[in-house]
Protein backbone atom coordinates (compact mmCIF):
# COMPACT_ATOMS: atom_id res chain seq x y z
CA UNK A 1 0.00 0.00 0.00
CA UNK A 2 2.85 2.36 0.91
CA UNK A 3 4.52 1.82 -2.47
CA UNK A 4 1.19 2.38 -4.25
CA UNK A 5 0.80 5.74 -2.51
CA UNK A 6 4.32 6.76 -3.49
CA UNK A 7 3.63 5.71 -7.06
CA UNK A 8 0.50 7.82 -7.25
CA UNK A 9 2.32 10.84 -5.81
CA UNK A 10 5.17 10.49 -8.29
CA UNK A 11 2.78 10.43 -11.23
CA UNK A 12 0.23 12.95 -10.01
CA UNK A 13 1.63 15.70 -12.23
CA UNK A 14 1.76 13.54 -15.31
CA UNK A 15 -1.43 11.55 -15.61
CA UNK A 16 -3.30 10.61 -18.76
CA UNK A 17 -2.97 12.96 -21.69
CA UNK A 18 -5.94 14.34 -23.58
CA UNK A 19 -6.55 13.37 -27.18
CA UNK A 20 -6.01 17.00 -28.18
CA UNK A 21 -2.54 16.85 -26.67
CA UNK A 22 -1.79 13.50 -28.31
CA UNK A 23 -2.90 14.74 -31.71
CA UNK A 24 -1.02 18.04 -31.38
CA UNK A 25 2.14 16.14 -30.49
CA UNK A 26 1.67 13.77 -33.42
CA UNK A 27 1.15 16.67 -35.82
CA UNK A 28 4.60 17.93 -34.87
CA UNK A 29 6.04 14.87 -36.57
CA UNK A 30 3.58 15.23 -39.44
CA UNK A 31 5.04 18.69 -40.01
CA UNK A 32 8.61 17.46 -40.05
CA UNK A 33 7.74 14.61 -42.38
CA UNK A 34 5.96 16.84 -44.88
CA UNK A 35 9.38 18.18 -45.79
CA UNK A 36 11.43 15.17 -44.63
CA UNK A 37 9.26 12.82 -46.65
CA UNK A 38 10.08 14.64 -49.84
CA UNK A 39 13.74 14.33 -48.89
CA UNK A 40 13.41 10.56 -48.99
CA UNK A 41 13.56 11.00 -52.76
CA UNK A 42 16.30 13.63 -52.53
CA UNK A 43 18.82 11.30 -54.18
CA UNK A 44 16.42 11.03 -57.12
CA UNK A 45 16.30 14.84 -57.35
CA UNK A 46 20.08 15.21 -57.15
CA UNK A 47 20.83 12.63 -59.84
CA UNK A 48 17.96 13.13 -62.28
CA UNK A 49 17.19 16.86 -61.94
CA UNK A 50 20.34 18.55 -60.61
CA UNK A 51 22.59 16.22 -62.65
CA UNK A 52 24.91 15.20 -59.80
CA UNK A 53 26.73 11.87 -59.86
CA UNK A 54 25.43 9.23 -57.38
CA UNK A 55 28.90 8.78 -55.84
CA UNK A 56 29.06 12.52 -55.06
CA UNK A 57 25.62 12.41 -53.44
CA UNK A 58 26.62 9.41 -51.37
CA UNK A 59 29.83 11.10 -50.21
CA UNK A 60 27.98 14.25 -49.15
CA UNK A 61 25.41 12.28 -47.18
CA UNK A 62 27.99 10.07 -45.51
CA UNK A 63 30.16 13.00 -44.42
CA UNK A 64 27.07 14.92 -43.35
CA UNK A 65 25.86 12.08 -41.16
CA UNK A 66 29.19 12.04 -39.32
CA UNK A 67 28.80 15.76 -38.53
CA UNK A 68 25.15 15.14 -37.79
CA UNK A 69 26.03 12.53 -35.18
CA UNK A 70 28.24 15.03 -33.33
CA UNK A 71 25.53 17.69 -33.47
CA UNK A 72 23.03 15.25 -31.95
CA UNK A 73 25.17 14.77 -28.84
CA UNK A 74 25.76 18.52 -28.54
CA UNK A 75 22.02 19.14 -28.87
CA UNK A 76 21.35 16.55 -26.19
CA UNK A 77 23.48 18.55 -23.74
CA UNK A 78 21.73 21.77 -24.81
CA UNK A 79 18.37 20.25 -23.92
CA UNK A 80 19.68 19.00 -20.57
CA UNK A 81 20.95 22.50 -19.70
CA UNK A 82 17.93 24.43 -21.02
CA UNK A 83 15.72 26.07 -18.39
CA UNK A 84 13.01 28.35 -19.70
CA UNK A 85 9.44 29.27 -18.84
CA UNK A 86 8.36 26.63 -21.38
CA UNK A 87 10.62 23.89 -20.01
CA UNK A 88 13.63 22.07 -21.47
CA UNK A 89 12.50 20.57 -24.77
CA UNK A 90 9.37 22.48 -25.73
CA UNK A 91 10.97 25.91 -26.41
CA UNK A 92 13.23 24.49 -29.11
CA UNK A 93 10.18 23.71 -31.23
CA UNK A 94 9.33 27.41 -31.24
CA UNK A 95 12.90 28.59 -31.79
CA UNK A 96 13.79 26.29 -34.69
CA UNK A 97 10.61 25.79 -36.73
CA UNK A 98 11.13 28.81 -39.02
CA UNK A 99 14.85 28.15 -39.72
CA UNK A 100 13.99 24.53 -40.51
CA UNK A 101 11.30 25.58 -43.02
CA UNK A 102 13.72 27.94 -44.77
CA UNK A 103 16.61 25.47 -44.85
CA UNK A 104 14.60 22.77 -46.59
CA UNK A 105 13.90 25.07 -49.56
CA UNK A 106 17.58 26.02 -49.89
CA UNK A 107 18.51 22.37 -50.46
CA UNK A 108 16.72 22.36 -53.81
CA UNK A 109 18.28 25.55 -55.20
CA UNK A 110 21.42 23.77 -56.41
CA UNK A 111 23.22 26.06 -58.91
CA UNK A 112 24.05 24.71 -62.36
CA UNK A 113 27.77 25.32 -62.12
CA UNK A 114 31.01 23.39 -61.78
CA UNK A 115 30.99 20.01 -59.97
CA UNK A 116 33.22 21.43 -57.22
CA UNK A 117 30.87 24.32 -56.46
CA UNK A 118 27.87 22.00 -56.63
CA UNK A 119 29.50 19.68 -54.11
CA UNK A 120 30.19 22.61 -51.79
CA UNK A 121 26.65 23.94 -52.14
CA UNK A 122 24.84 20.68 -51.47
CA UNK A 123 27.20 19.92 -48.56
CA UNK A 124 26.50 23.28 -46.90
CA UNK A 125 22.75 23.38 -47.51
CA UNK A 126 22.20 19.71 -46.66
CA UNK A 127 24.06 20.14 -43.38
CA UNK A 128 22.32 23.42 -42.58
CA UNK A 129 19.02 21.58 -42.83
CA UNK A 130 19.85 18.18 -41.32
CA UNK A 131 22.84 18.79 -39.03
CA UNK A 132 21.72 22.13 -37.61
CA UNK A 133 18.04 22.95 -38.06
CA UNK A 134 16.48 19.48 -38.11
CA UNK A 135 18.62 18.28 -35.21
CA UNK A 136 17.76 21.33 -33.10
CA UNK A 137 14.06 20.72 -33.80
CA UNK A 138 13.66 16.95 -33.89
CA UNK A 139 15.66 15.91 -30.83
CA UNK A 140 13.90 18.21 -28.36
CA UNK A 141 10.61 17.23 -29.99
CA UNK A 142 11.36 13.55 -29.38
CA UNK A 143 12.52 14.01 -25.78
CA UNK A 144 9.44 16.13 -25.07
CA UNK A 145 7.36 12.94 -24.85
CA UNK A 146 9.35 11.78 -21.81
CA UNK A 147 8.68 15.16 -20.18
CA UNK A 148 4.94 15.12 -20.83
CA UNK A 149 4.21 11.94 -18.84
CA UNK A 150 5.96 9.18 -16.89
CA UNK A 151 3.29 6.56 -17.50
CA UNK A 152 4.72 4.00 -19.93
CA UNK A 153 1.36 3.23 -21.54
CA UNK A 154 0.74 6.94 -22.08
CA UNK A 155 4.12 7.31 -23.77
CA UNK A 156 3.27 4.28 -25.90
CA UNK A 157 -0.01 5.96 -26.90
CA UNK A 158 1.87 9.17 -27.70
CA UNK A 159 4.16 7.09 -29.89
CA UNK A 160 1.22 5.33 -31.55
CA UNK A 161 -0.57 8.61 -32.30
CA UNK A 162 2.70 10.15 -33.45
CA UNK A 163 3.43 7.25 -35.79
CA UNK A 164 -0.17 7.25 -37.05
CA UNK A 165 -0.02 10.95 -37.93
CA UNK A 166 3.65 11.13 -38.88
CA UNK A 167 3.24 9.20 -42.16
CA UNK A 168 0.48 11.60 -43.24
CA UNK A 169 3.21 14.14 -43.87
CA UNK A 170 5.19 11.63 -45.90
CA UNK A 171 2.09 10.53 -47.78
CA UNK A 172 1.28 14.11 -48.72
CA UNK A 173 4.86 14.85 -49.71
CA UNK A 174 5.71 11.67 -51.56
CA UNK A 175 2.37 11.07 -53.25
CA UNK A 176 1.93 14.71 -54.27
CA UNK A 177 5.49 15.94 -54.81
CA UNK A 178 6.28 14.18 -58.09
CA UNK A 179 2.83 14.86 -59.63
CA UNK A 180 3.03 18.54 -58.58
CA UNK A 181 6.51 18.77 -60.04
CA UNK A 182 5.09 17.60 -63.36
CA UNK A 183 2.38 20.28 -63.08
CA UNK A 184 4.90 23.03 -62.32
CA UNK A 185 7.09 22.14 -65.30
CA UNK A 186 9.06 19.00 -64.33
CA UNK A 187 12.24 20.98 -63.65
CA UNK A 188 14.48 21.95 -60.78
CA UNK A 189 12.50 25.17 -60.31
CA UNK A 190 9.38 23.06 -59.94
CA UNK A 191 11.02 21.28 -56.98
CA UNK A 192 11.76 24.63 -55.34
CA UNK A 193 8.13 25.74 -55.70
CA UNK A 194 6.71 22.50 -54.30
CA UNK A 195 9.11 22.44 -51.35
CA UNK A 196 8.18 26.04 -50.51
CA UNK A 197 4.55 24.96 -50.19
CA UNK A 198 5.49 22.08 -47.88
CA UNK A 199 7.72 24.35 -45.77
CA UNK A 200 4.91 26.82 -45.03
CA UNK A 201 2.49 24.04 -44.10
CA UNK A 202 5.09 22.42 -41.83
CA UNK A 203 5.73 25.71 -40.04
CA UNK A 204 2.04 26.14 -39.16
CA UNK A 205 1.75 22.60 -37.77
CA UNK A 206 4.90 22.97 -35.67
CA UNK A 207 3.57 26.12 -34.05
CA UNK A 208 0.33 24.30 -33.22
CA UNK A 209 2.34 21.49 -31.62
CA UNK A 210 4.28 23.97 -29.49
CA UNK A 211 1.11 25.69 -28.33
CA UNK A 212 -0.75 22.54 -27.22
CA UNK A 213 2.01 20.36 -25.70
CA UNK A 214 3.20 21.09 -22.16
CA UNK A 215 6.01 19.70 -20.01
CA UNK A 216 4.51 18.31 -16.78
CA UNK A 217 7.22 16.00 -15.42
CA UNK A 218 9.02 17.86 -12.63
CA UNK A 219 11.36 15.89 -10.36
CA UNK A 220 12.65 17.93 -7.45
CA UNK A 221 15.56 15.59 -6.76
CA UNK A 222 16.85 16.21 -10.26
CA UNK A 223 17.76 19.79 -9.44
CA UNK A 224 20.48 18.51 -7.13
CA UNK A 225 22.32 16.74 -9.94
CA UNK A 226 21.70 19.02 -12.91
CA UNK A 227 25.38 20.01 -13.05
CA UNK A 228 26.91 16.56 -13.34
CA UNK A 229 30.16 16.32 -15.35
CA UNK A 230 29.88 15.54 -19.05
CA UNK A 231 32.15 12.52 -18.63
CA UNK A 232 29.82 11.01 -16.03
CA UNK A 233 26.77 11.62 -18.23
CA UNK A 234 28.38 9.94 -21.22
CA UNK A 235 29.57 7.03 -19.08
CA UNK A 236 26.04 6.38 -17.81
CA UNK A 237 24.74 6.51 -21.37
CA UNK A 238 27.43 4.14 -22.63
CA UNK A 239 26.72 1.59 -19.88
CA UNK A 240 22.93 1.66 -20.41
CA UNK A 241 22.41 -1.62 -22.28
CA UNK A 242 18.81 -0.86 -23.15
CA UNK A 243 19.87 2.43 -24.70
CA UNK A 244 21.99 0.49 -27.19
CA UNK A 245 19.22 -1.98 -27.96
CA UNK A 246 16.66 0.80 -28.46
CA UNK A 247 19.13 2.75 -30.59
CA UNK A 248 19.69 -0.22 -32.90
CA UNK A 249 15.94 -0.75 -33.23
CA UNK A 250 15.46 2.92 -34.12
CA UNK A 251 18.41 2.78 -36.50
CA UNK A 252 17.05 -0.23 -38.36
CA UNK A 253 13.64 1.42 -38.60
CA UNK A 254 15.28 4.29 -40.46
CA UNK A 255 17.47 2.00 -42.56
CA UNK A 256 14.49 0.06 -43.96
CA UNK A 257 12.75 3.31 -44.87
CA UNK A 258 15.94 4.53 -46.55
CA UNK A 259 16.38 1.34 -48.54
CA UNK A 260 12.83 1.28 -49.87
CA UNK A 261 12.55 5.06 -50.21
CA UNK A 262 15.79 5.29 -52.17
CA UNK A 263 15.49 2.20 -54.37
CA UNK A 264 11.76 2.13 -55.18
CA UNK A 265 11.73 5.33 -57.31
CA UNK A 266 14.47 3.83 -59.49
CA UNK A 267 12.67 0.46 -59.46
CA UNK A 268 9.48 2.03 -60.77
CA UNK A 269 11.28 4.15 -63.34
CA UNK A 270 13.56 1.53 -64.85
CA UNK A 271 11.76 -1.76 -64.16
CA UNK A 272 8.15 -0.65 -64.70
CA UNK A 273 9.02 2.43 -66.83
CA UNK A 274 6.77 4.74 -64.81
CA UNK A 275 8.29 6.72 -61.90
CA UNK A 276 4.83 7.95 -60.86
CA UNK A 277 4.08 4.42 -59.65
CA UNK A 278 6.32 5.10 -56.67
CA UNK A 279 3.78 7.55 -55.25
CA UNK A 280 1.06 4.91 -55.58
CA UNK A 281 3.17 2.21 -53.92
CA UNK A 282 4.22 4.53 -51.12
CA UNK A 283 0.63 5.61 -50.53
CA UNK A 284 -0.48 1.96 -50.43
CA UNK A 285 2.22 0.91 -47.97
CA UNK A 286 1.98 3.93 -45.71
CA UNK A 287 -1.82 4.05 -45.79
CA UNK A 288 -1.93 0.41 -44.74
CA UNK A 289 0.55 1.13 -41.95
CA UNK A 290 -1.50 4.06 -40.68
CA UNK A 291 -4.75 2.09 -40.61
CA UNK A 292 -3.08 -0.83 -38.83
CA UNK A 293 -1.45 1.57 -36.36
CA UNK A 294 -4.72 3.31 -35.52
CA UNK A 295 -7.12 0.36 -35.38
CA UNK A 296 -5.00 -2.67 -34.48
CA UNK A 297 -1.82 -1.62 -32.65
CA UNK A 298 -3.51 -0.29 -29.46
CA UNK A 299 -5.21 -3.68 -29.04
CA UNK A 300 -1.98 -5.56 -29.71
CA UNK A 301 -0.19 -3.32 -27.23
CA UNK A 302 -2.63 -4.18 -24.45
CA UNK A 303 -2.48 -7.90 -25.20
CA UNK A 304 1.21 -8.49 -25.94
CA UNK A 305 3.18 -5.40 -24.87
CA UNK A 306 5.35 -3.40 -27.23
CA UNK A 307 8.31 -5.80 -27.38
CA UNK A 308 6.29 -8.93 -28.15
CA UNK A 309 3.95 -7.33 -30.66
CA UNK A 310 6.97 -5.80 -32.44
CA UNK A 311 8.74 -9.16 -32.56
CA UNK A 312 5.70 -10.90 -34.04
CA UNK A 313 5.25 -8.19 -36.67
CA UNK A 314 8.88 -8.11 -37.83
CA UNK A 315 9.05 -11.91 -38.03
CA UNK A 316 5.98 -11.91 -40.28
CA UNK A 317 7.53 -9.08 -42.34
CA UNK A 318 10.59 -11.25 -42.97
CA UNK A 319 8.43 -14.21 -44.00
CA UNK A 320 6.34 -12.02 -46.29
CA UNK A 321 9.42 -10.58 -48.00
CA UNK A 322 10.82 -14.04 -48.61
CA UNK A 323 7.52 -14.95 -50.29
CA UNK A 324 7.79 -11.83 -52.49
CA UNK A 325 11.13 -13.13 -53.82
CA UNK A 326 9.18 -15.79 -55.76
CA UNK A 327 8.52 -13.23 -58.51
CA UNK A 328 10.26 -9.89 -57.77
CA UNK A 329 9.94 -8.41 -61.28
CA UNK A 330 6.14 -8.60 -61.35
CA UNK A 331 4.37 -5.39 -60.31
CA UNK A 332 1.70 -7.29 -58.38
CA UNK A 333 4.36 -8.97 -56.25
CA UNK A 334 5.97 -5.60 -55.53
CA UNK A 335 2.53 -4.42 -54.40
CA UNK A 336 2.41 -7.48 -52.15
CA UNK A 337 5.80 -6.60 -50.63
CA UNK A 338 4.56 -3.07 -49.85
CA UNK A 339 1.40 -4.39 -48.19
CA UNK A 340 3.41 -6.83 -46.08
CA UNK A 341 5.69 -4.04 -44.86
CA UNK A 342 2.74 -1.78 -44.15
CA UNK A 343 0.96 -4.37 -42.01
CA UNK A 344 3.82 -6.19 -40.32
CA UNK A 345 6.09 -3.22 -39.63
CA UNK A 346 3.28 -1.17 -38.08
CA UNK A 347 3.55 -2.72 -34.57
CA UNK A 348 7.23 -1.84 -34.13
CA UNK A 349 6.97 1.46 -35.98
CA UNK A 350 4.04 2.57 -33.80
CA UNK A 351 5.84 2.23 -30.45
CA UNK A 352 9.46 2.97 -31.40
CA UNK A 353 9.58 6.07 -29.21
CA UNK A 354 7.94 4.22 -26.34
CA UNK A 355 11.10 2.10 -26.20
CA UNK A 356 13.24 5.22 -25.75
CA UNK A 357 10.93 6.67 -23.10
CA UNK A 358 11.29 3.52 -21.01
CA UNK A 359 15.07 3.71 -21.41
CA UNK A 360 14.97 7.13 -19.69
CA UNK A 361 13.34 5.60 -16.63
CA UNK A 362 15.72 2.62 -16.68
CA UNK A 363 18.71 4.97 -16.82
CA UNK A 364 17.45 6.91 -13.79
CA UNK A 365 16.82 3.65 -11.92
CA UNK A 366 20.19 2.09 -12.79
CA UNK A 367 22.54 5.11 -12.71
CA UNK A 368 20.60 7.73 -10.69
CA UNK A 369 20.68 10.09 -13.68
CA UNK A 370 17.70 11.22 -15.74
CA UNK A 371 18.84 11.90 -19.31
CA UNK A 372 15.93 12.55 -21.67
CA UNK A 373 17.94 14.79 -23.98
CA UNK A 374 21.02 12.60 -24.13
CA UNK A 375 19.12 9.34 -24.61
CA UNK A 376 17.02 10.68 -27.48
CA UNK A 377 20.00 12.48 -29.02
CA UNK A 378 22.26 9.44 -28.64
CA UNK A 379 19.62 7.27 -30.25
CA UNK A 380 19.34 9.74 -33.08
CA UNK A 381 23.10 9.55 -33.65
CA UNK A 382 22.68 5.88 -34.45
CA UNK A 383 19.76 6.46 -36.78
CA UNK A 384 21.50 9.23 -38.70
CA UNK A 385 24.81 7.44 -39.00
CA UNK A 386 22.94 4.30 -40.02
CA UNK A 387 20.86 6.07 -42.64
CA UNK A 388 23.93 7.97 -43.85
CA UNK A 389 25.89 4.77 -44.28
CA UNK A 390 22.90 3.18 -45.99
CA UNK A 391 22.57 6.10 -48.40
CA UNK A 392 26.31 6.05 -49.12
CA UNK A 393 26.30 2.29 -49.70
CA UNK A 394 23.25 2.43 -51.97
CA UNK A 395 24.56 5.30 -54.09
CA UNK A 396 28.04 3.76 -54.24
CA UNK A 397 26.61 0.47 -55.44
CA UNK A 398 24.55 2.28 -58.09
CA UNK A 399 27.62 4.17 -59.22
CA UNK A 400 29.70 0.95 -59.23
CA UNK A 401 27.02 -0.69 -61.38
CA UNK A 402 27.32 2.12 -63.93
CA UNK A 403 24.19 4.15 -63.18
CA UNK A 404 23.88 7.10 -65.59
CA UNK A 405 22.80 10.44 -64.11
CA UNK A 406 20.77 12.86 -66.22
CA UNK A 407 19.49 16.41 -65.81
CA UNK A 408 16.66 15.63 -68.23
CA UNK A 409 15.10 13.13 -65.82
CA UNK A 410 15.66 10.17 -68.17
CA UNK A 411 18.59 8.07 -69.33
CA UNK A 412 19.32 4.65 -70.80
CA UNK A 413 20.78 2.53 -68.02
CA UNK A 414 23.17 -0.39 -68.53
CA UNK A 415 21.88 -3.82 -67.55
CA UNK A 416 24.33 -3.89 -64.64
CA UNK A 417 22.59 -0.85 -63.10
CA UNK A 418 19.15 -2.39 -63.61
CA UNK A 419 20.33 -5.62 -61.93
CA UNK A 420 21.74 -3.66 -59.01
CA UNK A 421 18.44 -1.81 -58.48
CA UNK A 422 16.56 -5.11 -58.40
CA UNK A 423 19.04 -6.81 -56.06
CA UNK A 424 19.05 -3.93 -53.59
CA UNK A 425 15.27 -4.06 -53.26
CA UNK A 426 15.23 -7.84 -53.07
CA UNK A 427 17.90 -8.47 -50.45
CA UNK A 428 18.36 -5.22 -48.52
CA UNK A 429 15.24 -5.58 -46.33
CA UNK A 430 16.13 -9.17 -45.35
CA UNK A 431 19.25 -8.05 -43.50
CA UNK A 432 17.27 -5.37 -41.64
CA UNK A 433 14.53 -7.76 -40.49
CA UNK A 434 17.08 -10.29 -39.18
CA UNK A 435 18.94 -7.64 -37.15
CA UNK A 436 15.72 -6.30 -35.60
CA UNK A 437 14.55 -9.78 -34.63
CA UNK A 438 17.87 -10.51 -32.90
CA UNK A 439 17.74 -7.25 -30.94
CA UNK A 440 14.13 -7.68 -29.86
CA UNK A 441 14.90 -11.16 -28.56
CA UNK A 442 17.53 -9.59 -26.28
CA UNK A 443 15.19 -6.80 -25.06
CA UNK A 444 13.72 -7.62 -21.61
CA UNK A 445 12.88 -4.17 -20.21
CA UNK A 446 9.10 -4.63 -20.50
CA UNK A 447 9.19 -7.32 -17.81
CA UNK A 448 11.04 -5.30 -15.16
CA UNK A 449 9.55 -1.87 -15.93
CA UNK A 450 6.74 -1.99 -13.30
CA UNK A 451 9.25 -2.71 -10.53
CA UNK A 452 11.53 0.05 -11.83
CA UNK A 453 8.76 2.62 -11.51
CA UNK A 454 7.86 1.43 -7.99
CA UNK A 455 11.49 1.79 -6.90
CA UNK A 456 11.75 5.26 -8.46
CA UNK A 457 8.58 6.41 -6.74
CA UNK A 458 10.04 5.48 -3.36
CA UNK A 459 13.37 7.17 -4.09
CA UNK A 460 11.76 10.38 -5.29
CA UNK A 461 9.49 10.50 -2.25
CA UNK A 462 12.70 10.49 -0.23
CA UNK A 463 14.19 13.29 -2.34
CA UNK A 464 16.54 11.01 -4.28
CA UNK A 465 17.02 10.05 -7.91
Amino acid sequence: IERSIFMNNAQSSSGKLSWTTRVAYGLGDTAQNIVWGAMSILTFFYTDYAGIEPAVVGLVMLLSRCFDGVSDVIMGFFVEKTNSKWGKSRPWILWTSLPFAISIVLIYTVPQTTPTLQFAYIFVTYNLCTTVCYTALNLPYGSLSAMMTRISKERDMLSIVRMALSPLGKILAISATLPLIKVFGDSQLAWVKVMSIWAVLALLLLLFCFYKCKETVVIEARKKVDKIPIKESLRALALNKYFWLAMIIWMMQNVIFYITGTVLPYYCKYIFFNDSLYSILYLLETGTMILFTIFICPTLLKKFGKRNMSLIGVTLALIGHLIYLINPLDFNWVVFSCLVRGICFAPLNSVIFGFLGDVVEYGQWKFHLRQEGLIFSGGSVGTKVGSGLTSAILTSLLSYAGYVSSTTGSAVQPQSAIDMIVNLYMYGPILVWVIIIAVLLAYKLDKIYPQIMKDLAIREAEGKL
